[in-house]
C-alpha cells in the first residue's frame, strides 16, 4: 500500500499499482506546467465522502511506495487516467482497462519514466 502526500497536510492511500500509475500521469502534468483537480472518494473511516486538491507545479507531492519493486505500467490505464486528468473534472480513478493497442501517448508516457 503506497501513500500520497499533498502539501505535507492530506494524505491518501493507494495500492502501490495505482499510486505508480498515478505519479506517471500527474508528473506528466507538472512537466508541461498544467495546473488540475485531483479527486478521489474517501475512505469508510475517514467519513466516506470525496477529497479534491488543486495539483499545480509548485505543489508539494510525496509518493510514498512500500513495495521494493516498481510495477509494471498499462499503458492503456495511462491513457485513460490522462483522460480525466485532461478534462473539466480533473484527474480521478477510473477503472485499469485490459492492456490493449497502446497509443502513441500512451507508449510516451511509459518510456519517459522507465
Amino acid at each position: 500500500m503506497g501513500k500520497f502526500t499533498y502539501e505535507n497536510g492530506v494524505k491518501v492511500d493507494f495500492d502501490d499499482r495505482t499510486l505508480a500509475h498515478l505519479q506517471v500521469v500527474i508528473a506528466s502534468k507538472l512537466r508541461r506546467s498544467e495546473s488540475f483537480h485531483f479527486s478521489w472518494k474517501d475512505d469508510a473511516s475517514i467519513g466516506d465522502g470525496r477529497t479534491t486538491v488543486w495539483v499545480h507545479p509548485s505543489a508539494s507531492l510525496v509518493f510514498k511506495y512500500y513495495g521494493s519493486r516498481p510495477p509494471k505500467l498499462n499503458p492503456a490505464w495511462l491513457n485513460a487516467l490522462m483522460f480525466t486528468a485532461n478534462s473539466g473534472s480533473g484527474l480521478y480513478l477510473v477503472p485499469e482497462p485490459a492492456p490493449s493497442e497502446q497509443s502513441a501517448e500512451a507508449r510516451h508516457l511509459v518510456d519517459a519514466d522507465a
